[in-house]
């Protein structure tokens, strides 16, 4: 062999070994490329169902809330219809405890007046009169005091619904704030 083949045949080798050499570190560079490109897919994937994972419980937990407010919000209504009927109700029956009231004072006036015009002098008109006066008065005292404490009964009855209603609504929420 002579020295040009021996310089050819070492040329051919070391450019032989040099292509190996950039084709297994060309080959490694790709396959690392490769993994790298597959692991940021797969955490890409893992971080998009996290996310997801994540916005369905949000969405689960502002439906729920929606719906316990919804329920709340009914519940409110129903106390003020209750507290509306228990308010009518008992206003009907005031009404009536005055009506009657009133029916009983114009027949004891329509009394009074017959007798007054069947005395036979001032002193018994004024009499008459007096005592008529002194009973009007008594039976409007006790009267008052009876309505009196009708309204403020009524008035605790109806708003009973609201009460426990607000209750309920400190109960729940108070925590919440």
């Amino acid at each position: 062999m002579t020295a040009k083949t021996k310089s050819a045949d070492l040329v051919q080798t070391a450019a032989t070994e040099a292509m190996t050499e950039t084709k297994a570190q060309v080959t490694a560079g790709f396959e690392k490329t490769l993994s790298t490109m597959k692991d940021g897919m797969e955490n890409a994937a893992k971080g998009f169902e996290a996310q997801q994972t994540k916005m369905k419980e949000s969405m689960a937990k502002a439906m729920k809330t929606t719906e316990d407010m919804v329920a709340f919000s009914k519940g409110n209504m129903e106390a003020f219809m209750k507290a509306s009927q228990i308010f009518t109700a008992g206003l009907q029956g005031l009404s009536k405890h005055i009506a009657s009231s009133t029916q009983a004072s114009v027949d004891e006036a329509v009394a009074m007046t017959k007798a007054i015009a069947g005395v036979k002098s001032v002193k018994e008109a004024v009499d008459l009169q007096s005592g008529f006066t002194r009973s009007m008065l008594e039976k409007a005292m006790a009267d008052t005091s009876k309505l009196t404490d009708a309204s403020m009964k009524l008035t605790e009855q109806a708003i009973a619904p609201l009460t426990a209603r607000m209750t309920l609504a400190v109960e729940t929420f108070g925590s919440a704030l």
